[in-house]
């Protein structure tokens, strides 16, 4: 087990020449490949470079490079225009879709006594460790997995075994695991390297993937002073070190303690990103440890045309909402559609402020009925857009016409919170 390159730092901005010459270099360091699978994230992660290493990581290798299978977990197949725009000009025909519902293989359990342990006893069932059959039996010599360490609600930090046991999952795999870190406590979570879910992906990882030749190519980024984002880190290994020198980094980047609670905060969501309800809702994530009771949270979200990517999961959110903890506890216990769908109870619960603060969802593509039916405030998005001009904020604290108004550019790249609201 090894750690093959870690490079970065808080102020380190690696440039994308230097990137591709880094991921290169160690890609020759590893010797001889004749099978090659790439593991990328899809375009709701575009932030990670992960589109440029894995265009570059197909070049090098070639004829040698069987397949590019993007970690979709629960999430919509990419277009051939999202293709383009995520990888730029990669061939295509080496892509396969990821159907977590079915093209799964269950390589074994995590026994029912250790979800006990890790749920301080509130769950009692197995997980099974399930990946991509294209991973499993694959007959590849390389499993190069990549993608963006960065902090995460369900897993505290993104990415590493995630990328494969999630990414590439099956629906029990996806559903248990999501629904453990939304039992445990998202505010518990998030920003941690070590907690419940992590632990059992690692003892899922060391019983069921140590045969498997996967080597991580994890990114940090950040933002420099202009607003601009940067890449801060790359650490490429096959063991748990990699990613904890890239979390341990991604913390220091990505991790902002606000001075005082934020009483009004305003989150864009890019269209390329962010469709749905089920990826844009990372700005309530993402941003609730920082805001203040009855605070209100906007939320521009441009291209967001519907609840769930998948028909199933947007249905279980038109039905029950976004009414918190224990108004989805209690549906999973008298309602069996959700109760074998646990993915989706666990977005429920992450996404509801509890009724500490106000959502206001400005959506380009949902109507205020579909909104408010599912527990949110609803705001005219060209309204909302011509007050609060993005084009015109900086990250951070703005003043508009007397009121102060936080503003994050995207979610996906960063954590925000005010030590009242922290744990530990």
């Amino acid at each position: 087990m090894s750690l093959f390159l870690a490079h970065g730092g808080e102020e380190t901005a690696i440039a994308p020449d230097a990137l591709q010459s880094m991921l290169v270099t160690t890609l020759e360091a590893l010797g001889t490949r004749r099978k090659v699978l790439l593991v990328p994230p899809d375009h709701t992660r575009a932030a990670s470079r992960a589109g440029d290493l894995t265009r570059w990581a197909a070049e090098y290798y070639g004829d040698r490079l069987d397949a590019i299978l993007p970690a979709l977990g629960t999430h919509a197949p990419m277009t051939p225009a999202q293709l383009r725009w995520m990888f730029g000009e990669m061939p295509q025909d080496r892509v396969r879709v990821h159907h977590w519902r079915t093209d799964v293989q269950t390589l074994g359990e995590v026994p029912r006594e250790f979800i006990e342990q890790e749920s301080e006893g509130k769950l009692h069932y197995s997980w099974p460790a399930q990946v991509n059959r294209l991973v499993a039996e694959g007959g590849h010599d390389l499993i190069l997995s990549i993608g963006q360490v960065v902090p995460h609600e369900v897993i505290g930090m993104a990415n590493y075994n995630k990328n494969i046991l999630i990414g590439t999952g099956g629906r029990e795999g996806i559903n248990r695991s999501h629904y453990l870190g939304a039992v445990y406590g998202m505010e518990r979570i998030m920003g941690r390297a070590d907690n419940p879910v992590r632990r059992v992906l690692n003892e899922a990882a060391s019983r069921f993937l140590a045969l498997l030749p996967i080597v991580y190519a994890l990114t940090v980024v950040g933002r420099d002073a202009g607003g601009a984002q940067v890449v801060r880190g790359l650490f490429i290994g096959d063991d748990e070190e990699c990613f904890a020198r890239a979390a341990e980094l991604s913390l220091k980047v990505n991790f902002e303690l606000v001075p005082e609670p934020i009483t009004k905060a305003l989150v864009y969501l890019e269209p390329h990103e962010f469709q749905s309800t089920w990826l844009g809702n990372k700005a309530i994530y993402r941003t609730r440890m920082a805001l203040a009771d009855d605070a209100e949270l906007i939320i521009l979200a441009p291209a967001v045309k519907e609840f769930g990517e998948d028909a199933g999961i947007d249905a279980m959110i038109r039905k029950y909402g976004y009414f918190g903890t224990q108004a989805t506890l209690d549906a999973v216990q008298k309602n069996a559609d959700l109760a074998a769908d646990l993915s989706a109870a666990a977005h429920l619960i992450h996404g509801s402020s509890e009724g500490r603060f106000r959502i206001t969802w400005c959506p380009g593509g949902l109507s205020r009925e579909e909104i408010e039916s599912v527990g949110f405030g609803y705001g005219d998005l060209e309204a909302m857009r011509a007050r609060y001009d993005p084009a015109r904020l900086e990250h951070g604290m703005n003043e508009i016409e007397g009121e102060r108004v936080f503003y994050i550019a995207n979610p996906g790249l960063g954590l925000w919170a005010h030590r009242d609201r922290l744990q530990e």
